[in-house]
């Protein structure tokens, strides 16, 4: 049975109010960064989703002075931190109450952050080239045409930028959640182009109250080298566990890596350099 499609605008406004619910209910992604990562924020941030395959590290040796957008990352942890490492920070999320997270911590850590609402895939509210670095964490699965959001994020990054993305693994929204006979995970869904997916229960696979979709690695990796960016690296973050208790998130991550991470840089020329146009 195929699954309804949804208009861009729907998703978004849907989305939006979901997170909120999710940023007022202290759910567990949307709570701001703890104490002890702003006693040493440059290592969190190392630490914390910015290194690629064999720990090789991402970003610049130093931030200061640098100009970061995080993308689609409220909740008052990338964006306070990167500004507390040095960087001059850009938060852009489309819940308000995940940004309000941010200005509340900024407020509490004396750091200056520029807070914008709006989404991921319209970015026409920022200067072309703008951004030596874009941080994206776990969002692109909200949206249901990811190739817009490379091509916005690939006008707003300077050439010779970095832009740092982690996905959610189509393979692993494909698959149940729970394990069926044997502790082994079913495909349970199609990589169906545009089609959000049915709800699930609360887990951290999958956010409550949103809607979600599957984008194959070629939507992925390829619609990243298609906007004008040269991939140098990827990594799929090790969550598994040895003697994790089957239908845990470690003992699924085992069969099922649940992300994927992406490095990539800004080609001068090409794609990237093509005259915004967005496509309503």
């Amino acid at each position: 049975m195929s699954r309804p499609v949804v208009s861009r605008d729907a998703v978004l406004d849907h989305n939006a109010r979901a997170w909120d619910r999710l940023a007022e209910g202290s759910a567990a992604l949307a709570r701001p960064a703890a104490d002890e990562a702003f006693g040493d924020p440059r290592t969190w941030l190392g630490s914390g989703g910015s290194v690629g395959a064999a720990g090789r590290p991402w970003l610049p040796e130093r931030l200061d002075g640098l100009h970061v957008l995080c993308l689609a990352a409220g909740g008052g942890k990338h964006g306070p931190l990167y500004a507390a490492a040095g960087a001059k920070v850009t938060v852009l999320d489309v819940s308000r109450a995940m940004l309000e997270l941010d200005r509340q911590v900024a407020r509490e850590r004396k750091v200056d952050l520029e807070i914008l609402q709006g989404s991921m895939d319209d970015l026409s509210m920022l200067a072309g080239g703008r951004f030596d670095l874009v941080i994206h964490p776990v969002s692109t699965c909200y949206v249901p045409d990811v190739a817009r959001v490379f091509r916005e994020v690939a006008w707003v990054t300077r050439p010779g930028g970095l832009y740092v993305s982690q996905h959610k693994s189509p393979a692993s929204l494909q698959a149940a959640v729970e394990p069926g006979p044997g502790g082994r995970y079913e495909l349970h869904h199609s990589q169906a182009a545009g089609e959000p997916l049915p709800p699930a229960a609360p887990s951290r696979l999958r956010e409550t109250g949103t809607h979600e979709f599957i984008h194959s690695l070629s939507a992925l990796l390829g619609g990243i080298c298609a906007a004008g960016f040269a991939i140098e690296d990827v990594c799929e973050p090790d969550h598994a566990q040895p003697g994790a208790a089957v239908g845990s998130f470690a003992h699924r991550a085992g069969f099922l890596p649940p992300y994927i991470r992406v490095l990539g840089r800004r080609q001068a020329g090409g794609a990237a350099a093509v005259p915004r146009v967005l496509v309503q």
